[in-house]
């Protein structure tokens, strides 16, 4: 495995920031890893990229143990944090060089041309750092973490700030990468994680919850199904809560629902015997797989996180 963290914990005080944690990444994946404010995600990432020690567990990267050999499983790591730290005045070339030497890479202007052209750079690459949009600063950030061309990726947070069609742009640049790299992929906003991600790894108060893939963490899920109805009149909520299987109703406005249940066969046949029995017209019927949101919403909501 890229990635194996197995029996991860880190104390600061009395409070446990990762709680016995294991999981681990193939090369060619990539997997999101998610968790609300405070669960331990960045620690654990920080831990894997030998930046924080841990007080009990082990870590390696591709084989070898971050805490023993910390240099060597640096030289295997692109690390993209979240608050990007970049040097303004430098040039886009003359920063990524500056790196290149760094990683004492040879050919170092071959290999930053290469990368520049990876995150797709080339457009403001004679500017100043200082001078480039968010999004661009996200590409120089990320180029930086690709200088040396690691077999795994750690990025925490990379789409933070940027508007959509840089969204995008981002998401197709690290679809791309994950062909062939390790990539452990932090973010907040889910549908990111769900167009990137092959794997999802939850975290909640420093434990693990959860670490599947999308489709069998949906299926597993409470509440895992919905359907969604359109009515042709105004529904009371009440009525529609009241069907056998329904576990809870979210009103889209006066005439269309999605309905959480345990089978949507089963509902979809008692909501054509309820518009029938209530001189209702149905103009839409459909079976929906549960959302990331309402999965993560499910295995998180216990509480406020630490």
């Amino acid at each position: 495995m890229s990635i194996a963290v197995k029996g991860l914990t880190k104390i600061y005080g009395e409070q446990k920031a990762v709680d016995d944690i294991s999981f681990s990444a193939a090369k060619g994946e990539i997997v999101g890893f998610l968790g609300p404010n405070g669960a331990g995600k960045s620690t654990t990432m920080k831990i894997i990229t030998g930046y924080l020690l841990a007080d009990a567990g082990t870590a390696t990267v591709c084989g070898i143990d971050v805490k023993a050999q910390p240099l060597e499983t640096k030289k295997k790591i692109g690390y993209l944090p979240e608050a990007n730290p970049l040097y303004y005045d430098m040039y886009v070339r003359e920063y990524l060089d500056f790196i290149a030497g760094v990683h004492e890479i040879k050919n170092k202007k071959e290999r930053i041309e290469e990368v520049i052209a990876t995150v797709g750079l080339t457009p403001e690459s004679k500017k100043k750092v200082g001078q480039l949009s968010k999004g661009y600063k996200q590409r120089v950030g990320l180029a930086a973490a690709l200088i040396h061309n690691p077999e795994v990726l750690i990025l925490d947070e990379p789409t933070t700030g940027l508007d959509p069609n840089q969204i995008i742009e981002i998401r197709e640049v690290i679809k791309k990468l994950g062909q062939n790299k390790t990539i452990l992929f932090s973010s907040h906003i889910l549908q990111e994680v769900e167009a990137i991600c092959d794997r999802v790894v939850i975290i909640n108060k420093g434990k693990l919850v959860a670490d599947d893939t999308l489709s069998v963490l949906r299926n597993q899920s409470a509440g895992n199904q919905t359907v969604k109805v359109e009515f042709k009149e105004p529904v009371d909520a009440a009525l529609l809560q009241a069907l056998n299987g329904v576990q809870r109703v979210n009103k889209i406005n006066e005439q269309e629902w999605e309905l959480t249940c345990s089978n949507t066969n089963d509902v979809k046949r008692l909501l054509l015997e309820f518009s029938l029995q209530h001189n209702l017209n149905i103009v839409s019927l459909q079976s929906g797989e549960q959302r990331l949101e309402e999965v993560f919403r499910n295995l998180t909501n216990t509480g406020n996180s630490n």
